[in-house]
């Protein structure tokens, strides 16, 4: 994986309209960009779809980047976060079950690694999740890892769709927060 100021010339070549970029960026990203869609879609023929859709959106929205918002890689991992869970949500799919009692929840949340190099530290991870109580931490790990929409979180837990979103807002700002600190 090439290091940030590199992405970030390709995404700032690829918003001038250089496609010799995209391709550079695909070869470069595909791999990791296409098991986090994988991981999410759990269909090798969709995935690849999404993938496509990805760079499309990346090669639309390069000029959209501020790499004071964060990593390059991490802003590409959230487009295809975002177009495989729209693709999840279109199917009615869920993939997630609930926990058996004693199951380590961190098994259910996708892995973006391809083994080469890390886009999230899973240690950090696991401690930030760790501190978040039981039903916190599945309705963020439902949400952000399997798309489960806020009415169906409302439904799944019991509780209102606005309480519902209060734990989604606060429990990224708490998990950002614990991620930060522990970087």
């Amino acid at each position: 994986m090439p290091d940030d100021d590199l992405l970030q010339a390709r995404l700032t070549a690829i918003a001038g309209g250089d496609q010799a970029a995209l391709k550079a960026l695909y070869d470069e990203t595909g791999a990791k960009l296409f098991g986090l869609v994988l991981r999410i879609v759990r269909n090798r023929e969709a995935a690849e779809d999404v993938l496509q859709d990805v760079y499309l959106r990346i090669w639309q929205k390069a000029g959209a980047y501020a790499p004071t918002a964060g990593r390059p890689i991490t802003w590409m991992c959230a487009i295809a976060r975002n177009r495989a869970i729209d693709v999840v949500r279109a199917r009615k799919e869920t993939t997630l079950t609930d926990l058996v009692e004693g199951e380590d929840w961190m098994n259910q949340v996708p892995d973006p690694h391809d083994g080469e190099s890390d886009i999230l530290d899973r240690g950090a991870l696991a401690l930030c999740l760790g501190r978040f109580d039981a039903v916190h931490r599945q309705c963020l790990v439902l949400a952000y890892c399997e798309g489960f929409s806020r009415e169906e979180l409302a439904a799944r837990f019991g509780r209102p769709v606005n309480t519902i979103k209060t734990w989604l807002h606060r429990g990224l700002a708490n998990l950002r927060s614990c991620l930060d600190a522990n970087a």
